[in-house]
């Protein structure tokens, strides 16, 4: 638990770093250059096909000329623009997340670790081809489980749980994975995953929680559609926003549980090699070798001869 809300508070303390805000500014303007240029290519006839498909319905046109004759003028002419909007934002809003979701992991990443883990070994078990395919298993598995858990929504607590536990789990395995694919070995993040499953599984289950408030500004952008042009582009900034702080909880999680996990390896270490005074403590002593005499002191050096002759 300790481990769970320290590297929260640090998640919500590095969501205010001016790199990550920026990171989460980036689908906006992603967004905003591909609205400009589908725009500056495309617009005019886009509008034109939208008139053409509302005009070809008669049940519209009876509609149409319903307003008019309330003297509103050309309703088309104002709801062919904002259908094809409205068409096209899920569009841009996909592939931007997308792109921000392949750059922003790496370099979330990559910040935490230089700021708080700069000695951690980098041991680089997880390719990026690894990491795709650890995705796209882990979301298969997880739509074919939402699609046979649909029976289990029809009972009321169930929808509100079966759920969020399903993409609980796919973020945890998701982000997990990614978090440790740098710094953590194969056997070393299938460990963290066995030790730490039920805390990641929680912290999933939380951010998917939290992605739930984006949809609900998305809808009441549709809904109000005056102010379409501002909730939306909020919406997509508090899901990205969202998406980092997701991915910051989860790295400062995992990295500081790989930390600790090799320090227990480093600690247990020394204690499987005896040391040499520990081998000559174990070492026996006979009896025999208490029962040696003493060496015999030097004898003293004979005289010298007086006058030549040897002394007797």
């Amino acid at each position: 638990m300790g481990l769970l809300l320290d590297s929260f508070w640090r998640a919500a303390a590095y969501c205010l770093r001016p790199r990550v805000v920026a990171l989460s500014v980036l689908p906006l303007l992603l967004m905003v250059a591909l609205a400009l240029g589908l725009g500056y290519l495309y617009w005019d006839g886009a509008v034109q096909g939208m008139r053409t498909l509302l005009d070809a319905s008669s049940l519209l046109a009876s509609f149409w000329n319903w307003l008019q004759g309330w003297g509103l003028g050309d309703i088309t002419s104002v709801v062919a623009p904002l259908m094809v909007v409205l068409a096209v934002a899920p569009a841009l809003v996909v592939v931007s997340l997308l792109v921000v979701a392949v750059l922003m992991t790496p370099a979330l990443v990559a910040l935490v670790a230089d700021r708080r883990f700069p000695m951690l070994e980098r041991k680089k078990g997880g390719s990026f081809i690894a990491s795709v395919a650890w995705s796209v298993s882990s979301t298969v598995l997880a739509l074919i489980a939402l699609v046979v858990s649909v029976p289990l929504w029809l009972v009321p607590p169930l929808v509100l749980i079966l759920p969020p536990l399903i993409w609980g789990w796919l973020t945890y395995r998701v982000m997990a994975f990614d978090a440790l694919a740098e710094h953590a070995s194969k056997e070393e993040r299938q460990e963290l995953f066995r030790r730490h499953r039920s805390s990641l599984l929680g912290i999933g289950i939380l951010t998917g929680y939290l992605g739930a408030a984006p949809s609900i500004v998305w809808a009441s952008g549709v809904v109000f559609a005056a102010a379409f042009f501002i909730l939306v582009p909020l919406a997509i900034w508090i899901y990205t926003l969202v998406f980092a702080f997701s991915s910051l909880w989860f790295t400062h999680y995992c990295l500081a549980a790989l930390e600790r996990l090799r320090a227990e390896g480093d600690s247990r270490a020394p204690a499987d090699v005896p040391t040499v005074a520990a081998v000559e403590t174990r070492q026996p002593v006979h009896a025999t070798q208490a029962l040696v005499a003493p060496a015999p002191a030097h004898l003293p050096a004979p005289e010298s001869p007086v006058n030549g002759t040897p002394t007797p």
